[in-house]
């Protein structure tokens, strides 16, 4: 044993421990085109396995922010790590690739076996519904830079697409119209904003408020990110789609224009979909201006999907079928801009 090791802080049988707790819950998340077991140095995975022609590569890397904050004053870490995931996954969701295997970083000042289990846990759920392998990570304990029981956790994914069928925006022109997949809440982006909102008034994350029709709002805020690989790659699958949109920070200003060219715009009709109820709470505490809120938070859309209007009853079929509320909530246009009427 270490024991000089663990007076500095760090404590090498829970570390240990912790790879034990583990191994199932990475076991539970192996496909096809996975190699190797866990503990290897590296991370393997087989690309020829799959059969693609022509692979391009697409890879995303994030974290959760710090909506982490919540978790800590909530005590529950068991969903954190499908954000993690979702994040990751949902970006590279948006060329068009297929999530193949993901790795995860957690850091921390004192290794707690059964926490890091329920972190893990969920980023293996998270693999689990984007159908990617977790093949590898790291447990970082860090005594001196996280304080208590804090900690951060990133990803990182990587995803495959027939370089045919690249999803780029190249294809998107005026009149495609904006297919919106509901979010699940607020995902992972905005909660500086929402921490703020929370302190400034006080507001109990252990309460209930009248926006919130009985849900606990710690609970709420801590809804995971939705994935939504499965449901987009049948659309894929089965759509001509010009466009995929993930609205995380920066809400629609930020994240829709990233497919139109030069000269294209965006007209927006709100009222077409669910605006939740976590985000009338947060625009009436927080006494953020509506048209702000939706230049900061998803505001009940996670992803959008840009296609030929002939095309869009077809991928709301298919998302409806899937489990999903989708429904046109807007057009691209001829002038630059986002409108929303």
């Amino acid at each position: 044993m270490a024991e000089n090791y663990e007076k500095a802080g760090v404590n090498l049988e829970a570390g240990y421990e912790v790879v034990r707790r583990i191994k199932q819950h990475v076991a539970s998340t192996a496909r096809k085109g996975t190699m190797g077991n866990i503990g290897a140095f590296g991370g393997m995975f087989d690309l020829a396995s799959l059969g693609v022609k022509e692979p391009v590569l697409v890879s995303g890397t994030d974290g959760v922010g710090t909506k982490l904050k919540i978790a800590f004053a909530m005590d529950k870490h068991d969903t954190i790590g499908i954000d993690a995931v979702a994040m990751c996954v949902n970006d590279v969701l948006a060329q068009g690739a297929e999530p193949l295997f993901f790795l995860d970083y957690v850091a921390l000042g004192h290794n707690i076996p059964e926490k890091v289990e329920a972190i893990v846990a969920g980023v293996a759920e998270g693999c689990r519904q984007a159908g990617c392998a977790l093949i590898g990570g790291e447990t970082a304990e860090m005594p001196g830079m996280y304080e208590g029981g804090d900690y951060d956790i990133a990803g990182f994914t990587c995803g495959v697409v027939e370089k045919s069928q690249l999803i780029d925006g190249s294809k998107v022109k005026v009149g495609d119209v904006l297919v919106g997949i509901a979010s699940s809440g607020v995902h992972s982006n905005g909660f500086s904003l929402v921490r703020k909102v929370v302190a400034d008034n006080n507001l109990d994350l252990n309460a209930s408020y009248e926006e919130l029709e009985g849900a606990l709002l710690g609970e709420t805020l801590l809804t995971p990110t939705k994935i939504y690989v499965r449901q987009v790659l049948e659309v894929i699958r089965n759509c001509d789609v010009h466009g995929i949109c993930h609205i995380t920070g920066g809400g629609f200003d930020e994240n829709i224009p990233r497919v139109l060219h030069e000269g294209q715009g965006l007209k927006i009709q709100e009222g077409s979909w669910e605006i939740l109820p976590v985000f009338r709470l947060l625009e009436k505490y927080g006494g953020i201006p509506h048209r702000e809120m939706f230049n900061i938070f998803n505001m009940g859309i996670g992803m959008v999907v840009v296609l030929d209007q002939s095309e869009a009853q077809k991928a709301i079929d298919i998302l409806t079928a899937a489990g999903e509320k989708a429904s046109v909530i807007g057009c691209v246009t001829d002038t630059e801009g986002v409108v929303i009427e």
